[in-house]
């Protein structure tokens, strides 16, 4: 196993163990096959546990295995905080003992504001008193390391970034995601300040391996590498030395081998000119059900009316290569959940974005389409109830400051 390490010079595996997807039997996680796979990643090095308040059953799961197995100094546990359940800092102490509880343990070695999508979020929990309180609880060492995980755009990771001096963060990314939500320039930004990222979604729960087109395999197979697509997808991130830990929902022994296997091995730097090339054109061949070929520049950003260009047509495209469920959920969570609307309704028709469009793109026209496909009338209901639910929040705490 590689080790990556945090600001203090911890080791952290390269390979995670993503506690979100235990096989479940009967409605309940099957406890016995999870305690199978956790123990055969930990043994194989692994020493990086990720859950969250909101899995159903993880935490507890958790607890009791580390207890279990008395696992508590060979394993670092990361949690999270549902910050958008978060009114008051009554709250925020009610969920956090919540959470030791479950854990069985009396701190918690990563604490993440789970899925910050913008500034304001981070801002609301400000004006609770998150900073003292984060103080008070590193002090009393209940909390070894903070960080926050993100599923926005790059231009509000990067505001949260910069606001404060994390400890680490977590992104979504993977070589198809290498220019949405935060990004490679997020990626980089992170690393350029010491803070460690760890990755989520490595394989777009499951697509990159599970849901490839033909052309995609056929390139793999004929690429000279025997390496599953699984495989590909991992060592693509292990490439980064940016990269600190790659997050994996592994349901079988078989799996954790596997990918325990690629952390070992997978240098920085060992993936060639020629390796490089297959994945550009797997990824062609994955976006040639695209509507729009956009390649997320952003050579058309800013839009004077605040409107997300990129994040709507990498969404309207998800919707035709992966499922149209997903390419609206990704669109309500990435682009509908920030405190300023970036909706492509807001568009005035002003041409600018053209002017400015590497590939020529009838930007207007499409922005049109797009708008029409990822915001169907429920959708649509949906966002406007989920941003008055978490945005008067927010205005509630600034007012109660």
């Amino acid at each position: 196993m590689q080790y990556r390490h945090d600001k203090n010079g911890q080791p952290l595996s390269l390979l995670g163990f993503g506690c979100m997807r235990f096989t479940r039997k009967g409605g309940q996680i099957d406890l016995d096959k999870a305690e199978r796979e956790i123990l055969a990643a930990v043994n194989a090095g692994v020493n990086y546990l990720d859950t969250a308040y909101v899995y159903s059953g993880s935490e507890a799961a958790v607890g009791e295995i580390v207890e279990r197995n008395h696992l508590r100094d060979k394993v670092l546990i990361a949690t999270k905080l549902p910050q958008y359940l978060i009114g008051s800092l009554a709250a925020v102490n009610r969920y956090f003992n919540e959470e030791l509880s479950r854990l069985r343990t009396d701190y918690v070695d990563v604490y993440l504001m789970h899925h910050l999508t913008d500034i304001a979020m981070w801002e609301k929990l400000k004006a609770i008193g998150i900073l003292d309180w984060i103080a008070e609880k590193k002090r009393t060492g209940a909390i070894r390391r903070i960080g926050f995980s993100y599923h926005g755009n790059t231009d509000n990771f990067l505001k949260i970034l910069n606001d404060y001096d994390w400890d680490i963060c977590q992104i979504q990314y993977n070589y198809l995601d290498d220019v949405s939500q935060a990004g490679r320039d997020g990626l980089k930004a992170a690393a350029a300040r010491g803070v460690p990222v760890v990755i989520m979604e490595p394989l777009r729960g499951g697509k990159l391996c599970d849901m490839l087109p033909d052309e995609a395999l056929r390139l793999m197979r004929e690429s000279g590498r025997d390496w599953t697509p699984a495989e590909w997808a991992f060592r693509w991130l292990c490439n980064q030395p940016e990269v600190t830990v790659v997050l994996s929902g592994m349901n079988s022994v078989a799996m954790v081998e596997e990918n325990c296997h690629t952390a070992s091995v997978a240098l920085p730097g060992a993936l060639t000119a020629e390796d490089e090339r297959t994945l550009e054109a797997v990824k062609r061949a994955i976006r040639a059900n695209e509507k729009v070929g956009c390649t997320g520049c952003r050579y058309c950003m800013p839009c004077p009316k605040g409107v997300d260009i990129p994040g709507a047509f990498r969404c309207y495209n998800a919707m035709y290569i992966e499922t149209k469920y997903q390419g609206r959920f990704q669109y309500a969570q990435t682009v509908g959940l920030t405190r300023e609307p970036a909706f492509p309704s807001q568009c005035v028709g002003c041409g600018q974005c053209e002017k400015h469009c590497p590939q020529n793109l009838p930007i207007r026209e499409k922005l049109k389409e797009a708008d029409r496909a990822l915001r169907p009338l429920p959708f649509k209901i949906g966002i406007n109830i989920a941003r008055a639910f978490m945005f008067r929040s927010a205005r509630t705490s600034r007012h109660q400051e």
